[in-house]
């Protein structure tokens, strides 16, 4: 009992690590739409040379409670890769360490993470700056947060109960899955030129945009921007077609289905919830929803691969048979 206990625990704590680092990615959104990444100058690890900056702006405020942020997520992550030391290594009572390994991988890329800040500070890709470098800066900082989210959510499934993930299934899926990830990922980062475009080039009207967005004269983010919600709906029929096909593919296993139909109904809120957020000329608040949902998009992503790379193998006999 005590042993389930232990493992329930740490479970229940990866969970809530998962959670928090949605948080801290949120008020990272908040700190960009809000004009605010200089809010502690070109200076880290320090806010205008300051530990703690006296009588700060608004924009430093929200600058420096992101570093708070931040800084207690690496603690987080320290404690949670400390706990999963202890419990699948030191220990040596589990065989079966992919608890371990996923950890270890989500402290580094948190490590990552935050360099990436420090980079994008330091170089002062921050608020109206732009430079040749910052929309690759930009695609790399949302790359690294989904690779962050992924061994986060698989620490927390498999510490849950969750089944080892294998490769003992059909070349077919695997593949699938692959091309499924690429997909969120080119739209994820056709989103944060679009975010960046927005930010540094505002406009007061829905047809003001339309107009920048194919005049041979605007900057070229401007004329990238639409690529954004062509690939999101292309993206999304997509994601929605090759998870149905794929728990198809699994003789229709519970587990698989239910992420599929998870998916695709994310999918199509965000859908739903882009359009509105393309209206009404994308507010904080709605760019705020805009990321979660698609982080949520990405970890039940994550989540249905798993089910799908740990079920048992399909016997030819049986897909036959079907």
């Amino acid at each position: 009992m005590k042993k389930i206990a232990q493992i329930s625990a740490f479970a229940r704590y990866a969970w809530f690590v998962l959670a928090y680092n949605l948080l801290v990615i949120l008020w990272g959104v908040f700190l960009r739409a809000s004009n605010s990444g200089d809010g502690c100058g070109q200076h880290w690890l320090t806010c205008h040379g300051e530990v703690i900056p006296v009588a700060p702006e608004f924009k430093t405020t929200i600058e420096f409670v992101h570093r708070v942020m931040s800084a207690l997520d690496g603690l987080l992550m320290l404690v949670l890769l400390g706990w999963a030391l202890r419990r699948w290594y030191l220990s040596r009572m589990e065989p079966d360490r992919s608890v371990l390994r996923s950890a270890a991988v989500s402290f580094f890329f948190v490590l990552t993470e935050g360099a990436i800040g420090a980079g994008l500070v330091l170089t002062g890709n921050t608020a109206q700056t732009l430079t040749a470098a910052r929309p690759f800066w930009m695609a790399g900082h949302l790359i690294n947060t989904f690779v962050l989210l992924t061994f986060l959510t698989l620490t927390a499934r498999r510490a849950s109960g969750g089944a080892r993930l294998g490769f003992e299934i059909e070349r077919k899926p695997i593949v699938a899955l692959f091309v499924g990830i690429v997909a969120i990922l080119i739209v994820g980062t056709t989103g944060s030129i679009a975010a960046l475009s927005h930010m540094l080039f505002p406009v007061g009207t829905l047809a003001e945009g339309m107009a920048s967005d194919f005049s041979s004269t605007s900057h070229v983010l401007l004329r990238l921007r639409l690529l954004h919600p062509i690939s999101a709906i292309l993206a999304s029929v997509f994601l929605i077609l090759l998870t149905g096909w794929i728990a198809r593919q699994r003789n229709g296993e519970k587990r698989t289905v239910r992420w599929s139909n998870i998916v695709s109904l994310l999918v199509l809120v965000q859908l739903a919830f882009g359009a509105a957020t393309l209206l009404s000329l994308a507010p904080i608040v709605m760019q705020l929803g805009h990321l979660l949902l698609a982080d949520a998009i990405w970890v039940a992503y994550v989540l249905f691969a798993a089910s799908v790379l740990s079920a048992e193998p399909v016997l030819e006999s049986r897909s036959s048979a079907a």
